[in-house]
């Protein structure tokens, strides 16, 4: 399916919603996650402090840095959206359920990102724990 065809795909506003709150648990567990793997990287230091160990730690640090900026920006955007959303069933409680709103493609498409980009992340990591642990 193109994408100009997923923009204008209609979807209620109950489906919209539970996107939304999918995908902030989503965020909240990553954002969870890459605290439990901070605290990982604190044993791995403990143990072996090598310039190359610290050297990797601190690409991690700053991956992890940056992923918590993108979870920020993305529960905001997500936020937006389900306040916009609010504010139509407001203005319009008539029949809101019934009504088809434009499916939130974009957010769509940056949270598989997400998705993606953290998921190759967490293998990275994994991966260089087992080697240093």
């Amino acid at each position: 399916m193109s994408t100009s065809t997923k923009a204008s795909k209609a979807v209620y506003i109950d489906d919209l919603h539970h996107d939304h709150m999918m995908w902030l648990n989503v965020l909240r567990f990553c954002k969870d996650e890459i605290g439990i793997f901070e605290r990982r990287m604190e044993d791995v230091v403990r143990r072996n402090n090598a310039p190359e160990v610290m050297a990797e730690l601190e690409h991690f640090q700053n991956q992890y840095i940056r992923e918590r900026e993108v979870i920020d920006e993305l529960k905001h955007d997500i936020k937006q959206h389900e306040n916009m959303l609010e504010k139509e069933a407001i203005a319009h409680p008539i029949a809101i359920d019934h009504r088809h709103f434009t499916d939130h493609t974009e957010l769509r498409e940056r949270m598989a990102t997400f998705e993606k980009l953290y998921g190759e992340l967490k293998q990275e990591f994994m991966r260089w724990v087992g080697r240093w642990m």
